[in-house]
């Protein structure tokens, strides 16, 4: 029996969210240069045509994963908490007990914040002015007016927080059975 319309759509649409899911996977691990169509069809099982079927060029595959590992969604709930009347070490609490849920159990989320700080090093004069990092430095320094937050520059001590957050995130990517990082330690970064 044909397949309807319907059915067809839909399996088109699967088809494009399963060459962006394991793209994205792909290019985290191997970076845009390093990363051959062919070699990546033959990653996610299909044929190199089908790729093109959907995309035209690994420039526009690459440009869409771009967007989505932006992650303005998380960057909203991040200034929100910022905005909250919390104490500063609370917020980071929150912010760590999350970022230890998410680099546990999210790949999906492992491999956005990998592929995120990828391309903030290669633009490296944006680096320091992302939202992340311009967001916790704000916390940072309210952290440091009530004297629960280490004394320094807010945005060096942004930057060492997600730098190790990043370097988990690699770790998850590439070592089968790692030690992940918990809460406690990344709080310990910033709390005194």
């Amino acid at each position: 029996m044909p397949k309807s319309e319907e059915q067809c759509k839909q399996q088109r649409e699967e088809m494009r969210r399963r060459i962006l899911k394991e793209s994205s996977l792909y290019f985290a691990r191997n970076g845009f240069g390093d990363t051959k169509i062919g070699d990546l069809a033959r990653h996610i099982g299909i044929g190199q045509g089908t790729i093109y079927l959907y995309f035209k060029s690994k420039e526009e595959l690459f440009e869409e994963i771009r967007r989505s590992a932006e992650n303005r969604e998380e960057i909203k709930k991040l200034d929100a908490l910022s905005k909250l009347p919390l104490p500063s070490k609370t917020k980071i609490d929150m912010i760590s007990a999350e970022m230890e849920k998410k680099l546990k159990k999210d790949e999906e989320y492992v491999v956005k914040i990998t592929l995120l700080t990828q391309l903030l090093m290669e633009q490296q004069e944006t680096l320091y002015r992302n939202d992340l990092y311009k967001i916790l430095a704000k916390i940072i320094r309210q952290g440091q007016k009530e004297g629960s937050v280490v004394k320094g520059d807010a945005v060096y001590l942004a930057d060492l927080y997600w730098g190790t957050v990043y370097m988990y995130a690699l770790k998850k990517l590439f070592v089968s059975d790692c030690k992940m990082v918990n809460k406690e330690t990344l709080s310990r970064l910033l709390v005194i």
